[in-house]
């Protein structure tokens, strides 16, 4: 059992979360380090396995307003581990720094969230409503049985929050730098022309699927998706893939394959410019008796948490402890916090996150310890008419 005396430092937890090697979908004891802390404190945890994916949920109260933390336990493989300067997974740290895989993606904020709720719970008691953790295993991988299955599941049994924080390394550089209080959603297409094999000098016996192919392709990058709908920047389509897989110099290939993701924001819903690539692949004129095979999967919608009274809180909270008054953004990629958009309002502030998923992944422990103050000052505020 953790002793709550270790909990008001976040140092402890997040070496411990470290040194669990918790790839997607391996936990390795990382949930369990989670619950511990939090079963210390006093919350009510559940584990919410889906598949191959373990999950926790974990409360402490239950009447409203409840302040909901939400993050992963997963982390990305290590790559090369020889290119490591030290251990992935042995969370040293030195001269101020903690190395290690997840140590800025985000273990190291989870650990901060802890360490608050031990600090507000010891200055100002029980919340005069409540505190969760929403922390998934599957964040970093397919997203299909972590944070999204725990939603639904929670939401079936009528169970809510009022506001969520993902504690994300949000900050390029500086603790302060940025909030994200957006995303812009994505579609992953892949496009698959089946023709007929044959040889190049008889190409009447053939059906060449490249030409369609680049025709459809030509179609989708025609298309100005929009010049940007503020605060986001410019939705765009980027094929990132075409293969062939064609080594020989006088075939014509069976079939032809090409991937492609379009990031867009709040002006476009996915089943809308889903519909708009299906309507451009029906006018290619295949001119052959070949097919023309969509896969396109929406792993997110658009979504926008407008400026107010929930992300000015995590500007002074952050401007306080940091003297800079963070900016509030909708780049980058995405997060869990497209999937918990649809149930309430929810923003992003977590550590800097210049070495996530690099080799040598680290973050200042001063970092941690300032994220700690912040989500300190967070729920004090958020829950400012709890007695002392």
């Amino acid at each position: 059992m953790t002793e709550l005396s270790t909990l008001a430092d976040p140092l402890p937890l997040a070496r411990r979360l470290i040194q669990r090697p918790s790839i997607t979908p391996v936990d390795a004891g990382a949930l369990d380090v989670m619950q511990d802390g939090l079963e210390a404190l006093g919350f009510h945890c559940r584990r919410m396995p889906f598949d191959d994916v373990d999950n926790l949920y974990a409360r402490l109260g239950e009447e409203s307003p409840c302040f909901m933390f939400a993050g992963h336990t997963d982390v990305v493989p290590v790559g090369d581990e020889a290119g490591w300067t030290r251990p992935p997974f042995a969370a040293e740290d030195e001269d101020g720094v903690l190395w290690g895989r997840g140590a800025a993606d985000m273990k190291g904020a989870l650990a901060a969230m802890v360490a608050a709720v031990q600090r507000f719970l010891d200055a100002k008691g029980q919340p005069q409503g409540s505190i969760a953790f929403l922390i998934t295993g599957d964040e970093e991988g397919w997203a299909i049985n972590g944070t999204r299955r725990v939603l639904e599941a929670l939401d079936a049994e009528g169970v809510t929050f009022d506001h969520c924080l993902v504690g994300e390394p949000t900050n390029p550089h500086e603790m302060g730098e940025v909030i994200k209080s957006g995303r812009r959603g994505s579609l992953n297409g892949r496009i698959t022309v089946n023709g007929r094999q044959g040889h190049v000098a008889y190409p009447e016996r053939a059906e060449n699927p490249i030409p369609p192919l680049l025709d459809l392709l030509n179609r989708l990058q025609a298309r100005e998706l929009d010049q940007g709908h503020p605060p986001f920047q410019p939705s765009n389509l980027e094929i990132i893939s075409i293969d062939v897989g064609n080594e020989a110099t006088n075939v014509i290939p069976a079939s032809a394959e090409a991937r492609f993701n379009i990031r867009f924001n709040i002006k476009h819903k996915g089943a809308e410019l889903a519909q708009w690539i299906e309507n451009e692949a029906a006018k290619v004129d295949l001119d052959f008796d070949g097919t023309i095979d969509l896969d396109l999967r929406i792993s997110g919608e658009a979504f926008l948490t407008p400026a107010g009274d929930f992300t000015t809180l995590i500007q002074d909270a952050a401007e306080a402890e940091t003297g800079r008054r963070p900016a509030l953004s909708t780049g980058g990629g995405t997060s869990d916090a497209r999937f918990i958009q649809a149930y309430g309002p929810v923003a992003e502030f977590g550590l800097v996150g210049a070495t996530m998923h690099q080799v040598d992944e680290r973050v200042d422990i001063a970092d941690i310890e300032c994220l700690t103050a912040i989500y300190t000052r967070i729920l004090e505020r958020y829950f400012e008419d709890t007695p002392a």
